[in-house]
């Protein structure tokens, strides 16, 4: 196909980022791989990112699942060859995605999402399901939902696990210049977006706060990362380099040179796993709890409460403790799903030539 178009309708909002982040990396493998391809983006107008996207991007006025007028519509205009919908999309728009001659990709990331893309009334218009969550950090499919795949001829849903761009070390070290850090010497904090709250106030601030204590009482060369949905200034202090946003492949190559993260349950814990940085991971979100106890079972990261994020990351950093850490990580085999993504596209875009 020569200049492949392809459509990316991540769920998008003032709060959560992460799938709007996972798109854009796929989306920015995609320009990679394809250098020609017509990258295309659908985003609510609520989302800070929302006018940063460096893809053509079209606007409706909530998150696209609640928008299916809207978002019918500009499928329909486009005419893209593959649509892929990161844990978003209703029925109704997977259906109208296929009557306009795309391929529908599902992107779900924990076991709600994952049994929502299994109903016949969605798997039917589904071509790839991807669950962007290793195996182990997922209750695997009952028994019931083998048979139901299988005895409707559906899709299975496949593991992608980490997606992310991989970190680039003349970056990385263009990275620790700019802000003096020394490989394998300071600690990375981030608490996702920026925009997810924790009682009354912002995880990030409760995330910064830990940060610059830190920094204080061990002498340790801190970095905080508030996100894209941060809606202040960072905090300039001597303690800590405050950074604002950073894209995933500055923010991968930052992280690949930590000596430990701090790190809210969302996607970025899998990545670091997947890099073997040590982790103490902390949940911002509803979600995120499971993800982090699956992963403190397999005895990849340790776990906190937002509570007690400073007292629980004092025992954190202890030498013996990311030791420990460091060995679980270096045994483990979770690779970067990206490359299963490209893979699965590049499949569905040789089936729509031959069509």
């Amino acid at each position: 196909m020569r200049r492949p178009k392809l459509l990316f309708i991540p769920v998008s909002s003032a709060e959560g980022i992460g799938e709007y982040m996972r798109s854009m990396i796929i989306a920015e493998g995609v320009k990679r791989r394809w250098p020609e391809a017509d990258i295309h983006f659908i985003l609510s107008r609520e989302a800070p990112y929302a006018n940063t996207c460096p893809f053509k991007t079209h606007q409706v006025a909530r998150s696209p699942t609640k928008e299916v007028a809207a978002v019918n519509r500009l499928m329909a205009e486009l005419k893209p060859n593959i649509v892929i919908f990161d844990a978003s999309g209703r029925r109704s728009q997977l259906a109208c995605a296929k009557r306009n001659g795309a391929a529908v990709v599902f992107i779900s990331q924990h076991k709600r999402k994952r049994a929502r893309g299994m109903k016949w009334s969605r798997a039917r218009h589904t071509d790839r399901h991807w669950v962007a969550q290793p195996s182990f950090a997922i209750e695997p499919l009952s028994r019931w939902e083998r048979f139901k795949l299988k005895l409707l001829g559906l899709v299975s849903p496949r593991h992608l696990g980490m997606v992310f761009m991989p970190p680039d070390e003349a970056r990385r070290e263009t990275l620790q210049a700019k802000w003096q850090l020394q490989h394998g010497q300071y600690l990375l904090v981030n608490a996702g977006s920026g925009g997810h709250k924790l009682g009354v106030g912002l995880a990030a601030d409760i995330f910064a706060d830990a940060a610059a204590a830190l920094a204080r009482e061990l002498g340790i060369r801190t970095v905080m990362i508030y996100g894209d949905n941060y809606p202040k200034q960072p905090v300039e202090n001597d303690d800590v380099v405050a950074i604002k946003s950073l894209n995933n492949e500055d923010f991968i190559s930052l992280l690949s040179g930590a000596k430990a993260a701090i790190l809210s349950g969302g996607g970025t814990v899998l990545q670091a796993i997947a890099l073997g940085v040590p982790v103490l991971g902390v949940p911002v979100a509803k979600d995120q709890p499971a993800r982090l106890q699956a992963c403190e079972a397999e005895g990849l990261i340790k776990v906190a409460a937002s509570e007690t994020l400073v007292e629980s990351a004092r025992a954190f950093i202890q030498p013996q403790v990311l030791q420990q850490l460091s060995q679980a990580l270096a045994s483990q085999s979770q690779g970067n799903g990206l490359q299963q993504a490209l893979a699965d596209i590049a499949e569905l875009l040789a089936e729509r030539a031959n069509q």
